[in-house]
């Protein structure tokens, strides 16, 4: 069902992932086309404020930190996973892999790549923060517009 929390909580989020992303961007190694990456972390912000934020608002403050890192959280891992299937996708079309298992293993070999270069302090400070204020913006709107 739309309410005002499922809203506010993906459109927080949206804003998170371009923000995260625009942080992202100058750590990867020289030479990526980044393409739609900022796009389709925005798009996978808004399915996990709508889904996973916005149906768990209006349990009280504490819950709504909670919330709010459960949401980055899955925003992050999200993330990982379809950035990996997509670089994952790019290499078996120019024959890296031998197989399919090869090639879903190398989806978690890249995830985790990924993830050694993003997690540096700045980037999880802005999104702990970030996923701090989405769960409150979110608890917010949830006890203002029922």
């Amino acid at each position: 069902m739309p309410n005002a929390s499922r809203l506010i909580a993906a459109v927080s989020l949206a804003v998170l992932a371009f923000i995260a992303s625009g942080m992202v961007m100058p750590l990867m190694p020289d030479g990526i086309d980044f393409g739609y990456f900022t796009y389709i972390n925005m798009a996978l912000g808004l399915a996990c404020g709508w889904i996973i934020m916005g149906s768990r608002a209006g349990r009280g403050v504490t819950a709504a930190i909670n919330n709010g890192i459960t949401g980055t959280a899955a925003l992050v891992f999200w993330a990982l996973f379809v950035q990996g299937c997509y670089e994952m996708f790019r290499k078996a079309m120019q024959n890296w892999y031998d197989g399919p298992f090869e090639a879903i293993i190398a989806v978690f070999q890249i995830m985790f790549d990924y993830a050694l270069i993003v997690f540096v302090p700045s980037v999880i400070l802005t999104l702990v923060i970030g996923g701090v204020i989405s769960g409150l913006a979110t608890e917010q709107a949830s006890r203002r517009w029922r």
